[in-house]
């Protein structure tokens, strides 16, 4: 009976180390599998982190080229805002070529914003592959919704290199534009200073003439000079200390010089814009008056008295210009009698409008 029992125990051994073996075997099977599916997932991931790399350094050159092409813009506003300071009033040719400048601004302004917008969702796309890259390590196969993903991102990709190709073709028109406006720009910058400096050399011949007669008209005094560009006029020779009012030997005077205006602008053609400025100045010791709170207003006040005067002789309003400056443009800063009297002046001069 004891026999029976150890010949039964030796006969279960072998079928029991046949399954162990077994067992290892299929394991052995499934690390093998998991082995393969590892590598063949670490290949894609690096082939995927390549193809990134490229994409960041094309968006790295094109942001590189769009900053260049922002410094040419604001280069040329700076060129075009300083042109218009120095030329004034243009024609309507230059208007209008400095409005086109102003749309092709605002064109480039607008497709940088395009671009910054793509960089922004091409940053954004590539968070979302750094992402996606994350789960697939942690996970242990290559899923189907993964690999959906992936080719997702990769025609999104895509798609924004088209579109940065796009607006680096408009760049380079909007460029080819702005040289040519600005080249435009400079001719009619050329042409209108040509233009200003010929009515200014016309306009110098009339003024010379102009201050000729008016030496004639005042009796060649010795207090009467030329300074410059502007005829000077002691105001003690036409106002008393202290007021704005015209006598009647200064109404004698201003009555020379109206009838010497109206000679010199029946000679001025009508292409010349001319102006005569009337300029009121003091000397600076204060007043203070109930008419006259400073100086200010009694030199305005003064030149407003000749400006009226020469209307109600016949001179053209609109060819008149009164302006007061008070103590604070003096000839001589001294403090003696004769730089105050040198300071208390009317200066005429003949200009263009």
């Amino acid at each position: 009976m004891s026999l029976l029992r150890r010949r039964r125990a030796f006969d279960i051994w072998p079928g029991f180390v046949d399954a162990l073996t077994s067992l290892i075997m299929v394991m052995i099977f499934v690390l093998l599998i998991f082995a393969i599916g590892q590598f063949v997932l670490s290949d894609s991931l690096v082939g995927k982190n390549r193809a990134l790399d490229a994409l960041n350094a094309q968006v790295a050159e094109l942001a590189r080229t769009l900053s260049l092409s922002q410094d040419a813009n604001r280069a040329l506003d700076a060129r075009v805002a300083e042109l218009a300071a120095s030329l004034g009033t243009t024609g309507a040719e230059r208007d209008q070529a400095q409005a086109q400048a102003a749309a092709l601004g605002a064109d480039i302004a607008a497709l940088d914003a395009l671009k910054k917008e793509l960089e922004a969702e091409v940053a954004q796309l590539g968070m979302q592959l750094d992402t996606s890259k994350e789960d697939l390590v942690r996970q242990t196969d290559l899923t189907a919704a993964a690999v959906a993903q992936t080719e997702l991102l990769n025609r999104q990709l895509a798609a924004i290199r088209e579109q940065l190709g796009s607006l680096q073709a408009a760049l380079d028109v909007a460029r080819q534009d702005n040289v040519a406006k600005d080249l435009r720009i400079a001719d009619l910058g050329k042409e209108l200073n040509l233009a200003l400096a010929n009515r200014v050399g016309e306009l110098e011949r009339y003024r010379s003439e102009f201050f000729g007669r008016l030496r004639q008209v005042l009796g060649h005094r010795g207090d009467v000079r030329v300074v410059g560009d502007r005829f000077v006029v002691p105001t003690d020779i036409l106002f008393e200390s202290g007021s704005a009012d015209l006598g009647p030997e200064a109404q004698a005077q201003l009555a020379g010089l109206a009838a010497t205006v109206a000679e010199v602008a029946a000679e001025i053609p009508s292409s010349i814009d001319w102006v005569l400025r009337i300029d009121g100045h003091t000397d600076r010791r204060p007043i203070a008056t109930d008419r006259f709170p400073s100086n200010w207003e009694l030199s305005t006040a003064r030149a407003v008295a000749i400006v009226k005067y020469l209307v109600v002789q016949g001179i053209p309003a609109h060819r008149l210009s009164a302006n007061g400056f008070g103590e604070f443009q003096p000839l001589d800063p001294g403090s003696s009698a004769d730089a105050y009297a040198r300071n208390r002046r009317i200066e005429l001069q003949l200009t263009n409008r």
